[in-house]
């Protein structure tokens, strides 16, 4: 999906977004990034506002998996998910100088792809028509809605892990996100730790995080 429209502050057309893979595991990205991606939303606008590249791409791979995911949830395959995805960047990127409550960015997201969602179905042709979905069934373009509550609580889980500390998230991103399973002794050296020790950090890892998760109202 091409565009030539241009960035809001600096003048210059945004660079490529790379498209998650759903079934890809969690990037092993540098502490930088991962830092940036774990910024509030007000910092990250702000400077993305200032014409700051870096911070747009912080914002993007911060929100890239939740709004992937709600099409993905919805029926829709990888190619049109990725188009959704697509077309929600533009509209942020085109509404991102609107921004009134950076707070609020999260909610706006999940909103905006869940009406795209809606209009991938009227294109597909199925048996209701956006309009239709507005007027009856109320329930499902809420944000509260299944599919959309269960992918705001993956969000919140990978914002979760993007605070704890470096050798905690690798621990996590190791031991639960990648496929096919990494051995033991394959983690304990990545993360340089003894194979015994594995199972005690790995319990220490999850306790702060649950803690994390609970501060956020997980």
């Amino acid at each position: 999906m091409e565009s030539n429209k241009l960035h809001p502050a600096t003048g210059h057309e945004p660079a490529d977004i790379a498209l998650p893979d759903p079934g890809a595991a969690v990037p092993n990205q540098p502490d930088r990034v991962r830092e940036q991606s774990a910024s509030s939303d007000a910092h990250l606008v702000a400077e993305c506002l200032k014409g700051n590249e870096e911070a747009w791409e912080a914002l993007i791979n911060k929100y890239k998996r939740l709004i992937y995911s709600i099409p993905i949830k919805y029926g829709a395959s990888s190619a049109d998910a990725a188009d959704i995805l697509q077309s929600v960047y533009m509209e942020l990127f085109c509404e991102l100088s609107k921004v009134q409550r950076a707070e609020s960015l999260k909610s706006w997201l999940m909103v905006v792809t869940s009406r795209k969602c809606f209009q991938w179905h009227r294109e597909k042709r199925l048996e209701f028509t956006l309009e239709n979905v507005e007027e009856e069934y109320p329930e499902v373009i809420a944000v509260s809605a299944p599919e959309i509550v269960e992918a705001e609580k993956e969000q919140l889980l990978r914002e979760g892990i993007a605070q704890l500390a470096p050798r905690c998230r690798e621990l996590v991103r190791l031991l639960f996100y990648e496929q096919p399973p990494v051995p033991y002794a394959e983690v304990a050296q990545r993360v340089g730790l003894a194979i015994g020790s594995i199972g005690f950090t790995r319990a220490r890892c999850l306790e702060r995080l649950h803690k994390i998760l609970l501060q956020m109202g997980f």
